[in-house]
């Protein structure tokens, strides 16, 4: 079996994040059709309201159902040492339960399965895949960042080796 986990951050947020700015919302809208026909069962989503617009964008494209997911969240996935100015600035909430949502999306969604995936995220859960993909030291993911709706291809194969397809790829935005 063979899945193909795409993974997007979400499109650019207004500064209280609260919602898509315009160009975020066009950004959705260039990376719904760049996925048309890729034949996602739903689009799953972290529950901010940015992932949230991004993915409802995307899935009325595409005409598929959105799912809310709380692996999709935006949290830090794994403490590194050494970094307390970094991580500081983060809600002590993000920092604690970031490990086990980690555990979770790895568990959910980065494994072969039938059909493909599309995930709407955040970078840091982005660069946790992306890093465990290519079996890169825990602290690698905090070098791995990712543009506002870029995407990104893991493929999981049955007996094999994550691949990873596509990185940070915004091909698509070029017209924006």
């Amino acid at each position: 079996m063979t899945r193909d986990l795409h993974l997007v951050r979400h499109g650019e947020a207004t500064k209280d994040e609260s919602r898509l700015t315009a160009r975020g919302r066009k950004q959705a809208e260039a990376l719904a059709e760049r996925l048309r026909g890729t034949g996602f069962a739903a689009v799953h989503h972290g529950p901010s309201p940015r992932a949230a617009e991004t993915a409802s964008i995307i899935a009325g494209v595409l005409r598929v159902p959105c799912r809310a997911e709380a692996a999709a969240d935006d949290y830090v996935p794994h403490f590194v040492p050494d970094h307390d100015e970094f991580f500081d600035r983060f809600p002590e909430s993000e920092r604690t339960r970031g490990p086990a949502l980690a555990h979770e999306a790895e568990t959910r969604f980065a494994r072969p399965g039938d059909g493909p995936v599309l995930v709407v995220t955040h970078s840091f859960l982005i660069g946790w895949l992306v890093r465990d993909a290519l079996d890169a030291p825990p602290e690698r993911w905090l070098t791995l960042n990712h543009d506002h709706a870029a995407l990104t291809v893991i493929r999981y194969t049955t007996g094999e080796s994550p691949r990873l397809v596509r990185f940070n790829d915004s091909g698509h935005l070029n017209s924006l």
